[in-house]
């Protein structure tokens, strides 16, 4: 991962949200919690469970400690409210624009991993393999953000 810089306050936001999906029945809900580092695309954690705060708790906790005074842009879920610092948390609607990549990532993911389609005929046997799928997506996702920031940003 690209690691935040202190000197470009850009580089210390986060978006975050939440994306629905289902292992084998519909009746079987997986909320997909991510966080995104606003300036390099990447998705800096991510975690796999219920809508509940102790699920939010979870990804907050699996934000890298470079990226925790980041800030932090939600929706209006309450569980946001609960678990983020308040100092470093503003919830707004999508029409402010201000969780748009985080947004935006949520489609590529729905469009290039069939099980994560809203009405599909793929679908996840297991959460293992649901979680699974969808890290190696992830870490390829992550590597092609690199590869293209560190070219166009090159080490002075």
């Amino acid at each position: 991962m690209v690691p935040p810089d202190p000197m470009k306050p850009e580089m210390n936001c986060l978006e975050m949200d939440e994306v629905w999906s289902f292992v084998l029945k519909k009746v079987n809900k997986v909320w997909v919690w991510l966080a995104m580092c606003r300036a390099t695309r990447q998705i800096v954690a991510v975690v796999c469970g219920d809508r509940s705060a102790e699920t939010c708790r979870k990804l907050w906790e699996a934000v890298p400690k470079t990226y925790r005074k980041s800030h932090c842009f939600t929706d209006f879920w309450e569980a946001y409210q609960k678990v983020l610092p308040e100092g470093q948390h503003t919830a707004c609607g999508k029409e402010t624009g201000m969780t748009a990549h985080i947004e935006r990532w949520n489609n590529t993911l729905r469009q290039r991993l069939a099980r994560f389609v809203r009405k599909t005929l793929s679908f996840s046997k297991s959460f293992e393999m649901h979680q699974a799928s969808l890290l190696l997506f992830i870490h390829r996702y992550n590597r092609d953000c690199a590869r293209l920031w560190f070219r166009l940003h090159p080490p002075s």
